[in-house]
């Protein structure tokens, strides 16, 4: 399926305040994100490599212990096992891209 539509896929909210929309490819996965002000995400780790996009908002983000805060245009890359963290100062629109894909984030739009 070469192109789809976002609002056809539907929405999952794996952490709450955090409402996604995932694509997937045999290797990748991205994940369109509507963050709730105020939503943390708590610290974790993955082996997927990780660049989140800031589309609108303000995110604080801690990767490995430095913390910035994004702003639209704002790409942060997060590498394999970092441990990362973050909270919505704002509402949020952030896209993300894992390499490899995201299983954990697989429904039922496949």
């Amino acid at each position: 399926m070469p192109f789809i539509e976002l609002a056809d896929i539907q929405e999952a909210e794996p952490v709450e305040g955090y409402h996604g929309r995932f694509v997937h490819s045999d290797t990748m996965t991205v994940g369109s994100w509507s963050i709730d002000a105020g939503a943390e995400i708590p610290e974790h780790a993955h082996l997927h490599e990780q660049i989140a996009c800031m589309l609108e908002g303000r995110f604080e983000l801690t990767i490995d212990g430095d913390t910035q805060v994004l702003e639209p245009g704002s790409v942060a890359v997060i590498p394999s096992n970092a441990p990362h963290s973050g909270k919505a100062l704002t509402e949020c629109r952030i896209i993300d891209v894992w390499h490899p894909t995201r299983d954990d984030y697989r429904g039922n739009n496949e």
